[in-house]
């Protein structure tokens, strides 16, 4: 297995994948680690996350780069990714005490009456290349505060990312098989989904890796948390703050180089302020400069592959010849480049009407009113994160209640926090990460009935 710098065409790691041997021996040792777990007692785990982010911290630096060269994010989005992660693991370290404590429940004819989480075992976690180690580390840092081991099969793309996690977190203090790394492709998941020592199972990925391993999840009665594609809208109305909007727009599109879920891709724009704000947002878009991802002044890397490009390009080029307008052209350069740009007036039928751009191409719709601006948001098999854009309460209202999305996001772009759970609806997956929720999601909730103590 090994990864291959998508702005420069070189090999940056590789190494042999892992064979039905180290799966086994992998299993066992994860399932000795439930005990090692409990053993260490939650103070101890959770200073091992605090250990965790002080290494992220020093190894700030070197991770970046590691990351940019293996899937061409941009040097200075690569540096906050790790910044990110080790802030996931301090909020866990903090707050997981007080989200942990068991519930009390008034059934006095019970006794005494509680709600305990408590860990159910090794999770199986399969993982995508566009944020390789957040999506990583937002799954990891609950499950080790709970007590849970992980045991991650990482997109094949970024084989390097994946092997120096479980180094961050074995250098941090955890015990052998807390959480290990599987060098293997996917037709070996199969098998370790099914596996009996295996008690839940996350997937953040495409439409179709979802549906395969929930499936398989589902038939072998495992928990599993989806968190899968997006084509969030962005919809701006005549009494929101055009110019901050616009800026706000470009980052939420090409963020990550276009290749985030959560990026905003389609921008549904109130009729009154169509002109104005696309003609805006086409300048802007056509400002950002494009190149080596491990310049700081870049904004635009290469997507992560040449495939990714090829694929995409011909998604952009089938909605053009649909019949959509372009407002600014992508284009498709050297290695894995596609350049920003901006297309308008999207026919149904076409890609960029019902599938998910997975680039820094922008697709514009015009609303004639907040409803038809939630009815075209919500024509779309995807309800991941949606942002809205008014100073009318009453819109805002409307929006919050009204939008088919995990979140709503309003005056402000989508991004994933600790604090906030995070998930989608419809296509984009089920169950949430993040925050509390993210914490419980792979624990029993077990109840607790007490009498006759007296």
């Amino acid at each position: 297995m090994k990864s291959i710098n998508p702005y420069s065409g070189d090999t940056v790691f590789e190494a042999e994948t892992h064979g039905q041997a180290a799966i086994e021996a992998a299993l066992t040792r994860a399932v000795s680690a439930v005990k090692k777990l409990k053993a260490m007692g939650m103070d101890a785990r959770l200073d091992a996350l605090r250990k965790a982010a002080d290494v992220l911290d020093d190894q700030r630096d070197e991770i970046a780069e590691l990351m940019t060269r293996e899937m061409g994010k941009p040097i200075k989005q690569a540096k906050a990714e790790v910044e990110k992660c080790a802030w996931v693991c301090r909020y866990y370290a903090d707050e997981a005490p007080d989200m942990l404590k068991p519930t009390p429940i008034d059934a006095p004819e019970k006794g005494e009456c509680s709600l305990y989480h408590l860990p159910i075992g090794p999770v199986f976690a399969v993982m995508p290349w566009n944020f390789p180690f957040w999506q990583v580390f937002r799954f990891a840092a609950p499950n080790l505060a709970v007590g849970n081991p992980g045991l991650l099969k990482h997109a094949s793309a970024v084989p390097g990312s994946a092997l120096k996690i479980a180094e961050v977190l074995e250098k941090a203090g955890f015990p052998e098989g807390a959480f290990q790394t599987l060098l293997i492709g996917s037709e070996k998941t199969e098998t370790i989904i099914t596996d009996d020592r295996i008690r839940g199972v996350t997937l953040t990925g495409s439409e179709g890796a979802g549906s395969a391993v929930a499936s398989l999840a589902g038939k072998a009665i495992k928990p599993s948390v989806m968190e899968l594609g997006g084509s969030d809208a962005f919809i701006v109305m005549p009494s929101a703050d055009i110019d901050k909007a616009v800026e706000t727009a470009v980052t939420a599109r090409t963020q990550n180089n276009g290749q985030s879920c959560i990026a905003a891709k389609r921008f549904i724009i109130h009729q009154d302020v169509y002109d104005e704000f696309t003609a805006k947002f086409v300048h802007s878009m056509k400002e950002l400069r494009v190149g080596d991802p491990m310049d700081e002044s870049t904004d635009i890397g290469p997507l992560s592959s040449k495939d990714a490009a090829d694929e995409v390009y011909e998604l952009v080029e089938e909605t053009i010849r649909g019949g959509a307008t372009v407002l600014f052209e992508p284009q498709r350069k050297d290695h894995a480049f596609l350049t920003p740009g901006v297309l308008a007036d999207i026919p149904r039928g076409t890609p960029g009407h019902h599938s998910e751009i997975f680039a820094p191409v922008a697709l514009m719709f015009k609303a004639e009113d907040v409803d038809h601006a939630i009815a075209i948001a919500n024509n779309h098999p995807y309800g991941l994160g949606s942002s809205f854009w008014s100073r009318d309460k009453a819109e805002i209202e409307t929006a919050c209640t009204d939008l088919d999305a995990g979140s709503t996001y309003v005056n402000q772009m989508v991004a994933s926090d600790p604090r906030l759970p995070f998930g989608g609806v419809k296509k984009s997956g089920y169950g949430r990460e993040l925050a509390r929720e993210g914490l419980l999601a792979f624990t029993n909730p077990k109840t607790i009935a007490v009498t006759g103590l007296d």
